[in-house]
């Protein structure tokens, strides 16, 4: 084990990936100074710009290529820089790379990986601090896949570059100086569609995913001084994601919350609660209850941005009303 950053845990999965398969390379604007957060640096010294390349301004024409060049059997992994900037290229993902196998009868592939940092960020305003992840997970022949831990970051990246199909790919950015232990050595992966239980606990369930399993953890603590036993489980893959450990955790403690950073309107948390309102419904406790983002523009303004976020005694206080409750 290693105590590193989510950025470098990133790093190191992708330079292990393309030592291991000559077919692995990436693409996208700024790779050879680093990238917009350093998880490329130092990278183009040792692969070359043929492996690490630079490119336009042109998030469609990224896309493009890379769809083509895994049409011919090689696997990219696309440098979007924010999730927000990408939607210039969803023709190319949504319309092209998410449907090439199923239109030609599954006698081609995309293997690509698609980054996209998400999420609020340092007063990033409206444009730079999204969370799309619900958009994406709407779209069939797409694998979508949110690493919360530095460790996972390592062996979620490492999984996705050897899917088969395209994975769209979202860091957090206000993870990346966040510090973990994490496995050394290449043979470290995290299987995709599998959830992690990252506390136990008998009274109720949090579901959430990305940043939010940090502040689902500090509201866990909250709980524990009040004698209430909070199961956190991050979900880590959105889709396919792990239905059984979210129905098995919920049957035993009847109470579920889902939180998300991303708008609560339409957000993924809709599908968890709704999959569990289906299967479980006469067996809840207390109604389900989702935490997200108001459906607003994100501010420039600290104070404002702040009126947006999920915090931990947000989601504590909503605990305790359902615990409360039945």
């Amino acid at each position: 084990m290693s105590r590193i950053t989510y950025q470098q845990a990133c790093l190191d999965a992708l330079a292990e990936e393309m030592r291991r398969d000559p077919r692995v390379w990436a693409l996208g604007e700024d790779l050879g100074r680093g990238g917009v957060f350093g998880q490329y640096r130092g990278l183009v010294a040792e692969f070359g710009p043929e492996r690490i390349a630079d490119t336009p301004i042109s998030e469609a024409t990224i896309m493009g290529a890379a769809v083509g060049a895994a049409l011919v059997g090689t696997r990219p992994v696309v440098e979007m820089r924010f999730s927000d900037f990408a939607l210039c290229a969803v023709d190319e993902l949504v319309n092209q790379a998410a449907k090439a196998r199923f239109m030609f009868g599954g006698q081609a592939r995309v293997p690509m990986v698609i980054r996209q940092p998400i999420g609020m960020w340092r007063s990033s305003a409206a444009q730079h601090s999204q969370s799309l992840e619900g958009w994406y997970t709407h779209i069939p022949g797409l694998v979508v896949v949110t690493p919360a831990t530095a460790a996972d970051n390592k062996g979620l990246l490492k999984s996705a570059i050897r899917c088969d199909d395209p994975v769209v790919y979202m860091e957090h950015k206000d993870l990346w100086q966040v510090p973990d232990d994490v496995p050394d050595g290449p043979d470290h992966l995290v299987p995709l569609g599998k959830a992690r239980i990252a506390q136990a606990g008998s009274d109720c369930t949090i579901v959430t995913w990305s940043r939010m399993l940090s502040v689902a953890l500090q509201a866990a603590g909250a709980l524990a001084k009040d004698g209430l036993e909070a199961e956190v489980i991050d979900l880590r893959t959105l889709w396919p994601w792990d239905r059984q450990a979210v129905l098995d955790s919920v049957a035993r403690t009847g109470r579920l919350i889902v939180a998300q950073e991303a708008v609560v309107v339409s957000g993924f948390g809709a599908e968890v609660a709704a999959t569990v309102a289906e299967e479980l419904g006469p067996r809840l406790k207390a109604p389900i209850r989702r935490l997200g983002s108001p459906r607003a523009p994100i501010a420039y303004s600290p104070p404002l941005e702040d009126v947006l976020r999920v915090t931990a005694d947000s989601i504590a206080d909503t605990a305790k009303r359902l615990c409360a409750s039945g």
